[in-house]
């Protein structure tokens, strides 16, 4: 029998016992109840169920103890025994009590029928859990045995395939030892044989090196004084730019002060004139007045010295101020 069929027993022995305890209950409730109220005082019959539980009760306990003791291998002492006796007893004699009394002997025998299955249900179910308890003690001591034989057949078969591994292990090496050392021996000679080949190589390699640097330093050198003989002519000739360009500005600055000074000699000519009774010519007036507002003059002192209007010189200073003027003048023919 394997572990699930332990299981299933034991669960369908707790099924059943637990269904035969509570139908057992039930019934002596039932039965009991009205014996013990017509053998109770009137203000006390509510107290007639009380019996059957507490009798009940103590079933209840040692069905349960029994098979938890049951499952643990273990055993109560005598004590138990006295107790599930007792109760069972005591259980049957509640219920045939009433059919005895009145002389009733198939109600004894009826009523004795769910004590007397309770009591055989309890001792068989003790003996059954602690057959059930052996079974599975036996069944796992039999695992335990068999599952440490696997393992020890396990780890001698692992024992032997390391031992086995570790011999195969130490002849590879020993071989590959040798091999390596046969190998070390011609790298050696090869290595020797092209070190030789490498020493001549390099020696012709850096007289080429050589070679090569003294023409790349001629090389460098002559760049080197090309590169000064351009940077020098760049900078003459950046010199005769800079002095071309002073004379320029100099030349620019004279002409610009000889203007001025011809502008200025202009305006003191046309506003030397004085005040006039009439108008001068339409270009003469333009003159003085472009040579009044050069000097600051006000609007009137421009007027008086073209002999034209206030207004038209205003027009002129405005024309002056804003050479692009957006509203026409008014008074562009006003006369003083």
């Amino acid at each position: 029998m394997n572990a699930d069929q332990l299981r299933s027993a034991e669960r369908t022995l707790s099924v059943g016992t637990w269904t035969i305890v509570a139908g057992a209950m039930l019934y002596s409730i039932l039965t009991v109840t009205p014996l013990a109220a017509r053998h109770t005082p009137d203000e006390w019959r509510w107290t007639a169920p009380i019996l059957p539980l507490v009798v009940d009760a103590a079933v209840v306990i040692v069905v349960r103890l029994d098979g938890v003791l049951a499952r643990l291998g273990g055993h109560g002492g005598r004590w138990p025994v006295v107790l599930r006796w007792m109760t069972g007893c005591m259980t049957l004699a509640l219920n045939v009590a009433d059919s005895a009394l009145k002389r009733d002997l198939v109600g004894v025998a009826v009523h004795a029928v769910a004590p007397l299955l309770l009591i055989v249900t309890a001792e068989t179910g003790l003996a059954y859990r602690r057959a059930i308890t052996t079974a599975r003690t036996t069944h796992e001591a039999r695992s335990r045995a068999e599952r440490e034989e696997r393992e020890r057949k396990t780890a001698e078969r692992r024992e032997a395939e390391t031992r086995r591994v570790r011999e195969e292990r130490e002849h590879a090496a020993l071989l590959a030892r040798e091999q390596r050392e046969h190998e070390a021996h011609l790298v050696r000679e090869q290595t020797e044989r092209e070190e030789a080949a490498r020493r001549a190589e390099r020696q012709e390699r850096e007289a080429r090196e050589r070679a090569e640097r003294e023409s790349r330093e001629r090389d460098e050198r002559m760049r080197e004084q090309a590169e000064r003989e351009r940077e020098r002519r760049e900078r003459d000739a950046e010199q005769r730019r800079a002095a071309e360009r002073r004379q320029r500005e100099e030349n620019a600055r004279r002409e610009r002060e000889e203007r001025e000074q011809a502008a200025a000699r202009e305006r003191a000519a046309l506003l030397a004139g004085g005040p006039v009774n009439e108008k001068l010519p339409d270009e003469t007036a333009r003159r003085i007045v472009h040579a009044a507002y050069g000097e600051g003059l006000p609007v009137r002192a421009a007027a008086d010295l073209c002999g034209w209007s206030v207004g038209w010189v205003s027009t002129r200073y405005q024309e002056l101020r804003d050479p692009n003027p957006s509203v026409p003048s008014v008074l562009e023919g006003a006369t003083s």
